[in-house]
């Protein structure tokens, strides 16, 4: 084994691979001997990593310390084509694996794509999910194509029309499949994705504690359970009728803004980005709203997850897009201090406050915030 590792962060857990419970992965490629490296990406908590081996003789060995059950990515690499797609060679192939502490056994045969696991359980109860999920992506790949389609038309109107069906189906699917596992297998090693899956990106934490409290001791004890109990921890501070936290970031003048300056007004805090094609494609709605409501003791907050060194980008977004409105960032992309302190893990997000500054509204899009606006502004 030839290992090549990259750490995103600092990996403690990861410092004695002899140390604690294991997992071995192996697999024979005797069928496909193009694949000369498997690669592996996985996370344990907050922590990243990247690892990979080299196949010798038509079979490979990854051995490593493993703390807990872990979704992982097992890429498949060649420099010669695998398969053909569409008919281009496909030159890497790449397959989830559920991971947990013994010996995991992948079979190649007739070819990479038919790549079979065996010897774990939490993939096991990880496939019934995929399974599961199958019908519900069937209806949602349609409405995907039609949002993709409106968006690269500019047609604001078909893709929301696209988004509200896709966020319906999958408030769906996410109800019978990753729900109705919870109820019946909370002690699952898979049970704390099968949670992840079931809250979404926008945590609704008195929703979500009730089945996070019913996960096993030992998943909550994890690296993986203690930092979405901290995730938990801050969707509680996010709740409708609590005090938004406060936070200060420079504006484009290099200028320090605290969002509590604001206070006395109605302010949508929208978290953002140049690079974000959903975010500019929903700033229309919120220049809509704003031009509507800006004389009648409402605002925008604009906080932009945009990368080091392109502040030109953001400023060029800002001008392009007619975002009229106050805009920080301390351009640090996903390490953006408010977005963290927020718990923001996927972007456009907003948060409505009323004019003492308590959230009144989550996430609003499309009409909707308009809508929200003149319920709320007499």
């Amino acid at each position: 084994m030839k290992p090549m590792k990259s750490l995103f962060l600092l990996l403690l857990p990861f410092g004695a691979a002899a140390q604690g419970p294991e997992v071995t992965l192996k697999g024979s490629l005797a069928h496909t001997p193009a694949v000369q490296w498997v690669y592996l990406s996985y996370r344990i908590g907050d922590e990243a990593v990247k690892d990979s081996v080299a196949v010798e003789n038509g079979s490979w060995k990854y051995k490593h310390a493993l703390s807990e059950p872990v979704l992982a990515t097992v890429t498949f690499k060649s420099d010669t084509s695998l398969f053909q797609r569409g008919g281009r060679g496909i030159k890497s192939y790449s397959l989830p694996v559920f991971l947990q502490p013994g010996t995991i056994e992948l079979r190649t045969r007739d070819s990479i794509q038919g790549t079979r696991v065996s010897g774990s359980a939490a993939h096991k109860d990880f496939e019934a999910l995929e399974n599961e999920s199958k019908a519900w992506n069937s209806r949602l790949e349609p409405l995907y194509a039609a949002y993709s389609k409106a968006a690269a038309a500019r047609d604001a109107a078909g893709a929301s029309a696209a988004e509200r069906q896709i966020d319906s189906i999958d408030a769906l699917m996410r109800e019978s499949v990753y729900g109705g596992f919870l109820q019946k297998r909370a002690a699952s090693p898979v049970a704390l994705y099968a949670l992840k899956q079931y809250a979404g990106y926008s945590i609704d934490a008195e929703k979500i504690e009730p089945l996070f409290n019913r996960l096993s001791k030992a998943t909550q004890a994890s690296a993986s359970g203690v930092a979405y109990r901290e995730q938990i921890e801050i969707a509680k501070k996010l709740s409708i009728g609590r005090v938004a936290m406060d936070f200060t970031m420079n504006d484009t003048l290099d200028h320090p803004v605290a969002l509590s300056s604001l206070k006395g007004r109605y302010v949508l805090v929208d978290f953002w980005a140049s690079w974000c094609g959903p975010c500019r494609r929903e700033n229309p709605n919120v220049v809509k709203a704003f031009n509507a409501y800006k004389d009648k003791n409402f605002t925008v907050f604009g906080v932009s997850l945009d990368r080091p060194g392109q502040k030109d980008r953001w400023l060029k977004a800002i001008h392009d897009d007619g975002l009229t409105w106050t805009h920080v960032s301390d351009l640090k992309f996903w390490d953006n201090a408010a977005a963290k302190q927020y718990g923001i893990r996927a972007i456009p997000a907003n948060l409505l406050l009323d004019p003492e500054g308590k959230i009144i509204a989550r996430n609003l899009s499309g009409e909707d915030l308009t809508k929200k606006l003149a319920e709320v502004i007499r």
